[in-house]
């Protein structure tokens, strides 16, 4: 059972490509597509909403094997002015009772490494925009079995997480980096949050 909060405002397009990478797999996978409630779509028509989607109050009593938080065309807000982030910290408080792993996207996971670990995001001096080489450094982790030691990833974004900041946080480790977009991907300890940025 997957839960799915998609926070881009290109719903269709953003859970289209979402599910065909979940389709790609032998399990059966139950899927749910979550919105937020404090926020009012504007590139979505409204009865695909209503057809597709539901809310944390239909939610907040079932239990879910994954969670994926998806990115948000917000990085450049505070975290406490977007307007559903009362919501959305309501939403990964209960992801810690009510599901097994969840994994932060672009932006989501800006927004989980600092809503858990108060790690903030930092303004870069100018729009990191390409795709650049990353390095694997803990092959052994489920999310890079089978990756070469080195990988390509793409980015478009304006601020980061540093790698000093997560390194002072013991239930976190850096399992990808690249030297010129940063640290790219981190889990906790326990493997049960990962964060790709």
């Amino acid at each position: 059972k997957l839960l799915i909060l998609n926070l881009m405002p290109t719903k269709i397009a953003t859970e289209t490509q979402l599910l065909r990478k979940f389709s790609n797999t032998p399990l059966q996978i139950q899927v749910e597509l979550l919105q937020t409630v404090s926020h009012s779509a504007q590139n979505v028509d409204r009865s695909h909403l209503e057809s597709f989607y539901t809310s944390f109050d239909q939610i907040k009593n079932k239990f879910y094997d994954g969670l994926v938080i998806t990115g948000a065309p917000v990085e450049n807000m505070d975290f406490e002015a977007v307007d559903y982030w009362a919501e959305l910290c309501q939403i990964m408080d209960w992801s810690k009772t009510h599901v097994h792993s969840t994994l932060h996207i672009c932006w989501g996971a800006q927004a989980g490494i600092y809503y858990h670990y108060g790690i903030p995001k930092r303004q870069l001096p100018e729009k990191l925009f390409g795709v650049f080489r990353h390095t694997v450094e803990d092959p052994n982790f489920i999310l890079f079995r089978g990756f070469d030691d080195e990988f390509w990833v793409p980015h478009s974004r304006n601020t980061t997480i540093l790698r000093e900041d997560i390194e002072k946080v013991p239930e976190l480790k850096i399992l990808s980096c690249s030297e010129t977009a940063g640290v790219y991907a981190v889990k906790t300890q326990d493997g049960r949050q990962v964060f790709l940025m």
